[in-house]
């Protein structure tokens, strides 16, 4: 059968008054022009109440809630966030209430200890890596694993061992070492190595025995801060795989243990929105319990903005 060229009949079709209709942009939700020297709080108040927006807004609630009822926030920090320069933002959070147990990879460790030793990081690999020099800056190799290997010989964390070390140390820069903060104000800092992925795994140094065993007792540390946060809030900034399955395989164990997480809140924050983050923090861990998100955009503008919200939000003073 063949159809025609048969223009539709519109005669009788229905309409409905555009009142009468629920629509989901609303006047009442718009944004509001900003008022200068209103400050960041001003700045915060006049977003849309719409979309990433109101996403942005309920995160800096929930950090404001959960350092008042002390009820745990947890950072998962990838390396970039180190790497680019938010150390200083992370301390100051830290020394303000708002941080309850950090979390890193084998290459966010290292970029914050080579700028404990020297105040730079981050090697040109491109320039590096043909002449064979990437990754082999003698006081990372040697150093920082020296660190992990007597630490974890005397019961430590690599993160613990890393933060003493710092902390006792005091290198030139150790003012902006998230780990040699973190032993200061004695925060638990966990580090969740894959073997090979590290240069430091590269240097004759590295122990196999000590890197495995110091990184999964911090697993069982952070399974054990994760566990604390049943009205809290966890965090994962710029970590695409290593930190993700960390925290599942870390709700796992709690939940099997009886933590049900109904006020739970999950954070992905990143430059783009990726599997793992998306599946096992934002949604997994909170379905059917609890409310997850995920923001949007470089780190660099998007940890400070939230900082800075929070605080002002909370009118923190430092702790």
């Amino acid at each position: 059968m063949k159809f025609t060229y048969d223009a539709f009949d519109l005669t009788g079709v229905r309409t409905y008054p555009l009142a009468s209709r629920t629509s989901k942009a609303r006047a009442a939700d718009f944004a509001r022009p900003h008022v200068p020297g209103d400050g960041i709080a001003g700045w915060v108040a006049r977003l849309p109440k719409i979309l990433a927006a109101a996403d942005f807004v309920a995160v800096v609630d929930a950090l404001v809630a959960a350092r008042a009822a002390r009820a745990g926030i947890v950072w998962g920090l990838g390396a970039h966030v180190i790497k680019t320069g938010l150390s200083p933002v992370l301390i100051d959070l830290m020394e303000r209430g708002f941080v309850s147990a950090l979390a890193t990879n084998g290459a966010g460790v290292i970029h914050d200890f080579e700028l404990a030793l020297g105040g730079e990081t981050s090697e040109d690999v491109g320039e590096s890596l043909g002449p064979g020099r990437f990754g082999m800056a003698e006081e990372t190799g040697r150093l920082l694993n020296e660190a992990i290997n007597r630490g974890v010989a005397a019961g430590l964390g690599i993160g613990q061992a890393v933060g003493a070390y710092l902390r006792d140390a005091a290198p030139p820069h150790a003012a902006l070492s998230v780990a040699a903060a973190a032993a200061r104000l004695d925060i638990p800092l966990t580090v969740h190595v894959a073997v090979g992925t590290d240069i430091t795994h590269m240097h004759p140094a590295a122990s196999g025995a000590a890197i495995g065993e110091g990184s999964l007792r911090d697993f069982r540390y952070f399974a054990s801060n994760v566990a604390r946060l049943e009205r809290g809030v966890y965090l994962n900034c710029g970590s695409a795989v290593v930190l993700p399955e960390v925290f599942l395989k870390a709700v796992a164990l709690a939940r099997n243990r009886g933590v049900t997480f109904s006020g739970l809140t999950t954070v992905n924050l990143d430059f783009v929105r990726l599997y793992r983050p998306e599946t096992n923090v934002v949604t997994r861990p909170v379905e059917g319990s609890a409310r997850g998100y995920s923001l949007v955009g470089h780190h660099e503008i998007l940890i400070p903005l939230l900082a800075a919200a929070a605080i002002e939000k909370s009118g923190s003073a430092q702790a």
